[in-house]
């Protein structure tokens, strides 16, 4: 019933446009454990009004299936900025008429008002006791994408079996409900609730709990700019600023307010260097900032950048940032916590792909490390585990520049990491040292962990594919392949077949899953690389390490025998030459 896509298919059907239709209804968008993610526009295969309502029609059905105080409880609706003219899609409008299904139902909608970082969805849904949370969102994916991610009671995004579950129910629910499309039956109903002042009030009062040094950061001259890159973080930076007694940072006029066409940059992503910051690097010459703290456009990423004495700006990768940050929050935790025995239940996590930083420091100091899966769906439900046996989970990252820092929110958020990079930032401007200074202090303490990661794009799945079944069978059939140029391979973990050449029975012990390719190369200079498919976009990613034990300074010898690993897995393992693989530009 929206006029604007309707028109679209119209339009093709009259011209005969069957390469266009199949594309559009080919095959239905699939609902994975990241929720949807896909481009705005008509059919099945696209992020629009029918394709929400079905989708929340299954979810509230699932819902219903496994809440029976559904009804009394509810669940939360939030929605970031990106609006689509040509086919008349917003997130705000999915998240109305997201509202509206359930709402119909007898389903109290706990809906923000206006739009809000993605972590303040599972903050709610703990906070408010609530069954489940959405955030319409498409994180920092090209403009005209949208997405639609799920978070289970717990507060944590779903895993399985429930994407397979909420899959199953959308497919069994297709035909909307009666007066599924008229969204403005929400605003006279008592079932519509607006979160936004509480959860604003409550959020900032919660991550104080992390703040340590409010006497130096009311009086620190250290000056931060900040950048929303057209998306919600501007007013929600400003208020953790305040709530830590910091100085406002000073925000990139031309990005502070949210904008769907993301003007000034390519790809409003803050992971692909520095082409993004071109605005922030400006304005912090200009104020004599020496610190840019960049948010996705959700807000639940970070990215940190530090004028260096030479006056080059160096941007903190996010294993490096994972790094410092793993070290402040132990250290602070150390400092407010004089009984030794209290360490036992301490933990940190870490995606598998990301630096084992997080282990050197947890073996040297005493607490647990545990690493997960890819993806904060892992790191969060494992943390609230650990939460619920007592343990306290000071601080999970993955290298894709998401930050956990506050038990309060079981996903990453790049609002409260903001603030308490600035607070780090800013006492350790009181030691007369700079966060690249102390990031070298971390690396001489517990060991170097020389880290480089990239991608390919490729867009036919069954090139990957290809490339994929070509590892596992690189010698003749079920064989891996043995060496990487000079490089001799000495163990292999396949996390989509499950198998593991370090365990004894040869069976890895994370789960595995059959849908997405995974595969973990060790070798036997210590170097670790590990090639993966991304669940969101189209990229082939990889991701390598090399790790030196303390007191081991030849930092420049480490990276150069990692650039040649990673040379030598491109060309032989990716062989993008022959597999027509685009690679990554700045």
């Amino acid at each position: 019933q929206n006029p604007k896509t309707s028109a679209i298919v119209k339009q093709l059907v009259a011209e005969g446009n069957a390469g266009e239709l199949q594309k559009y209804f080919g095959s239905r968008m699939e609902f994975g454990t990241a929720g949807l993610r896909a481009a705005m526009g008509a059919g099945i295969s696209h992020m629009n009004d029918l394709t929400i309502i079905q989708t929340t029609q299954g979810f509230c059905r699932y819902l219903e299936k496994n809440f029976s105080d559904l009804k009394k409880r509810g669940v939360v609706i939030g929605f970031d900025a990106r609006a689509h003219l040509s086919s008349g899609g917003s997130s705000k409008r999915f998240a109305r008429l997201a509202a509206n299904t359930f709402i119909s139902q007898g389903v109290p909608v706990y809906l923000f008002s206006d739009v809000t970082p993605t972590p303040f969805v599972p903050y709610t849904v703990t906070h408010l006791k609530l069954c489940a949370g959405i955030m319409v969102t498409a994180s920092h994916n090209p403009k005209q994408d949208n997405g639609y991610k799920v978070y289970w009671e717990n507060g944590a995004q779903i895993i399985s079996p429930h994407d397979r579950g909420i899959s199953q129910a959308i497919e069994e629910n297709e035909e909307p409900w009666p007066q599924a499309w008229d969204d403005k039956l929400i605003d006279s109903s008592l079932l519509l609730h607006d979160p936004y002042a509480t959860v604003n009030k409550d959020y900032f009062k919660d991550i104080q709990k992390q703040c340590f040094h409010r006497n130096i950061n009311k009086e620190t001259n250290l000056k931060f700019v900040h950048t929303s890159v057209h998306g919600v973080g501007h007013k929600f930076v400003q208020l953790a600023f305040k709530a830590f007694d910091l100085s406002p940072p000073f925000a990139v006029p031309e990005q502070k307010d949210p904008d769907p066409e993301f003007p000034t940059v390519k790809y409003p992503n803050p992971e692909e260097g520095k082409g993004v910051l071109t605005l922030s690097f400006a304005l912090a010459e200009k104020d004599g900032a020496k610190i840019i703290l960049a948010n996705d456009p959700d807000a639940d990423r970070l990215a940190v950048a530090e004028k260096q004495e030479s006056g080059e700006w160096k941007v903190f990768s996010g294993n490096e940032l994972g790094a410092l940050l793993g070290w402040w929050i132990f250290t602070c935790w150390k400092n407010n916590n004089r009984d030794t025995c209290a360490i036992k239940d301490v933990y940190m996590l870490s995606s598998t792909v990301s630096s084992k930083i997080l282990r050197a420091i947890a073996l040297k100091e005493g607490f647990h490390f545990e690493e997960t899966l890819t993806g904060f769906k892992w790191m969060g439900n494992r943390a609230k585990q650990l939460m619920d046996q007592g343990k306290a989970v000071l601080f999970a990252f993955e290298e894709a520049i998401g930050y956990m820092c506050c038990p309060a929110v079981l996903d990453k958020d790049g609002v409260s990491a903001a603030v308490i990079t600035a607070e780090m930032a800013s006492f350790l401007a009181t030691r007369n040292l700079s966060l690249s200074q102390q990031l070298k202090a971390v690396y001489d303490e517990y060991g170097f962990h020389v880290t480089k990661a990239s991608y390919f794009i490729c867009h036919d799945p069954k090139v990957i594919q290809q490339l994929f079944d070509n590892l596992r069978n690189f010698d003749g059939k079920n064989t891996y392949p043995k060496s990487c140029s000079r490089f001799k391979v000495s163990g292999i973990r396949d996390l989509t077949t499950g198998y593991d050449s370090s365990q004894p029975d040869q069976k890895a012990i994370l789960p595995t899953s059959k849908s997405s390719q995974m595969i973990t190369f060790t070798f036997a200079n210590g170097g670790v690389a590990t090639m993966r498919t991304s669940g969101t976009e189209p990229k082939i990613k990889y991701y390598s390490e090399l790790c030196a034990p303390p007191g081991n300074s030849d930092v420049e010898q480490l990276k150069r025998e990692l650039d040649e690993l990673v040379n030598a897995l491109e060309k032989h393992f990716f062989q993008p030459e022959k597999n027509n693989l685009q690679r990554k530009t700045e």
